[in-house]
């Protein structure tokens, strides 16, 4: 079974400084049809105006991932990331995979101090396995080309193929798809997909999906895509 999720579905808070489009049910947005799917619990498409962001804010018993598309995240935290000196820059650009798991308790902040580039983003919760863990920080560079006309893992519960880990039972990947370029991912019984399109357009299992779109599998044993258009993608592999 697959059912989609239009863009134009999803909820939007514009806050002047910070436009968020929510894929699921997020702070003054509510959707009891959209709560999560499987252990993904939310994907919010940001956008950070210049000179603004994130103050230094609080999260427990989440793993987030941030995937950023244009533009530059500063990222500082309570275990010392992104301070003078910290092995961690916590600034992530386009290609950037940044990984915090929140455990029993961080603080962090996000900023974008460019005078005159918007950050545009997604931030990913994925609801983990065990709560009340050590709280950690990771951030690896994913090569366009190694995403060019396929799936390149980019974060998994094994740290697999340099992904970064996650304390989750899932399996991210990210994509790019234009013209003759196709890709398919097994699915093992039992497990769910979530295609989300972060530009572009791409056939998912032979239906066509924008930028911003998502599509829901279930049941489905993979997940092929094909008829790219500058398409970028990120799949989720998901317990059920």
């Amino acid at each position: 079974m697959i059912a989609l999720r239009k863009s134009s579905e999803r909820g939007f808070a514009d806050h002047g400084w910070l436009k968020s489009f929510h894929s699921f049910s997020f702070a003054d947005y509510h959707d009891p049809n959209h709560m999560g799917f499987g252990n993904l619990r939310v994907i919010n498409e940001d956008r950070i105006a210049p000179g603004t962001g994130f103050g230094t804010h609080g999260h427990r018993d989440m793993e987030i991932v941030s995937y950023v598309l244009s533009g530059e995240l500063a990222h500082k935290d309570s275990m010392g990331n992104g301070a003078q000196g910290s092995a961690q820059t916590g600034v992530i650009r386009p290609g950037d995979v940044q990984r915090m798991s929140a455990g029993r308790g961080v603080m962090h902040s996000e900023f974008n101090h460019a005078k005159d580039q918007t950050t545009h983003f997604l931030q990913i919760w994925i609801l983990p396995d065990e709560r009340g863990i050590e709280p950690g920080y990771e951030q690896k560079h994913f090569d366009a080309a190694t995403k060019r006309g396929a799936l390149r893992l980019v974060a998994s519960r094994d740290a697999r193929e340099g992904s970064v880990r996650i304390h989750a039972d899932a399996a991210l990947y990210a994509g790019l798809f234009d013209g003759s370029e196709s890709a398919m991912l097994a699915l093992q019984p039992g497990r769910k997909a979530y295609v989300h399109v972060v530009r572009g357009q791409v056939a998912v299992n032979g239906q066509t999906l924008a930028a911003g779109d998502a599509a829901k599998l279930e049941g489905e044993p993979q997940v092929t895509l094909a008829d790219g258009r500058d398409a970028e993608v990120i799949v989720f592999d998901l317990a059920a």
